[in-house]
């Protein structure tokens, strides 16, 4: 894995407590981040049952696609795979489709039965400590990454909060006191995600998972951009809803078939919570950096005939948890985040794209160009 991106820039730490932050500090306490939450539930009691789902789901995807990456029968498919990602980090051009259709199918459609179940809070704080797939420290980092992102919803939903921004900063500097633990609020080298050296494992082997991945990514992000957006302007009511039926349409059928298309490329929050990124900037980059991060993690766990894939995530979970390298300008984040195109990254919550608004995606943005087209979408 690539730990150091060319380019690399190390920013000064931001100071993030503030006299305002401090005054409110206990309200955002640990204790606060083990019952996020509740608000949630009450108003959008749907939503609350999806994020709890989403925690189990995608922590059995981690383990399904090792179980599927390990069969011994898949052994001569998987080496040709393997041969066919080297060369498309070379290559102009390359075709290439899932070595295993049929498993990852399956895969879905138990995933999918999962996400539609009621799960308790319990069960969800649970799901990544108790994965076989990846190591306990990544666990906690996915666990406490969740923690912040219900903190946010807890303050965007909350009326009672008058001054959201010092809220919002308070939650960062506690979310950021378990330094091991927490994300950095800088941007990773825009490069990293699709030049790392398991970059397009997910997405080429699982197609079918990285979407649903993406889907319940995009959902996280459009929802609370729809809170924001309700207690902006009145014509805004009702957004939740609309986020939810468009998630639901972009999940479709068992096998994948949907009405609205599934996100083909991580959403990121200056694409779909634009809102969120204006107000709050340095908490929508914290849910970037984690949503990177997992897909981080899903690559090296779907690179066929991958060897030390603990040592490769404990490599992305110290990369991403550095708070000072490997960093990216803010106007290079902001790129990359808008090349992958609204409409690839899942489309707006408010308002209709019914084609792809870019002519460049992120994986031709740089010198060295990629085209690639996978099946089973």
């Amino acid at each position: 894995m690539t730990n150091n991106p060319k380019g690399m820039i190390k920013p000064a730490k931001k100071i993030l407590t503030t006299i305002a932050c401090t005054a409110i500090i206990s309200l955002v306490s640990q204790a606060s981040f083990a019952q996020a939450g509740d608000k949630i539930r009450m108003e959008y009691p749907q939503l609350a049952n999806l994020f709890n789902a989403f925690d189990v789901t995608q922590a059995q995807a981690f383990e399904a696609i090792s179980t599927i990456n390990a069969q011994p029968a898949y052994s001569a498919a998987r080496a040709e795979f393997r041969e066919q990602l080297k060369m498309l980090k070379t290559m102009t051009t390359s075709f290439s489709s899932s070595p295993y259709p049929e498993l990852e199918l399956e895969a879905r459609i138990n995933l999918l039965a999962v996400m539609r179940a009621t799960h308790t809070d319990e069960e969800a704080k649970k799901a990544y400590v108790d994965n076989a797939a990846i190591n306990h420290h990544m666990a906690e980092i996915l666990r406490r990454g969740r923690d912040f992102e219900n903190r946010l919803f807890e303050i965007f939903l909350d009326d009672s909060i008058s001054g959201k921004p010092e809220a919002v900063n308070a939650a960062i500097t506690d979310y950021l006191s378990d330094d091991r633990l927490s994300v950095s609020t800088f941007p990773k080298q825009s490069e990293f995600l699709v030049e790392h050296d398991q970059a397009k494992g997910f997405k080429m082997a699982f197609p079918r998972l990285s979407s649903l991945m993406w889907t319940q990514q995009w959902l996280q992000l459009a929802s609370l951009e729809a809170i924001i957006l309700e207690t902006l302007d009145k014509q805004f009511t009702d957004s939740v809803d609309t986020a939810l039926e468009r998630f639901w349409s972009k999940i479709g059928t068992e096998g994948g078939m949907s009405v609205f298309p599934p996100p083909s490329a991580l959403p990121m929050a200056p694409a779909i919570a634009p809102d969120l990124y204006s107000q709050a900037p340095e908490a929508a980059i914290i849910l970037d950096n984690l949503n990177i991060l997992e897909t981080v993690v899903a690559d090296i766990l779907s690179y066929p005939n991958e060897e030390d894939r603990e040592a490769k995530i404990e490599a992305a979970a110290a990369l991403f948890t550095n708070k000072e390298a490997d960093s990216s300008p803010p106007a290079e984040y902001l790129l990359f985040a808008l090349r992958g195109g609204i409409y690839d990254q899942g489309g707006p919550v408010i308002g209709e794209l019914t084609r792809s608004e870019r002519n460049r995606s992120r994986d031709v943005m740089n010198t060295r160009h990629t085209a690639f087209r996978s099946t089973g979408q």
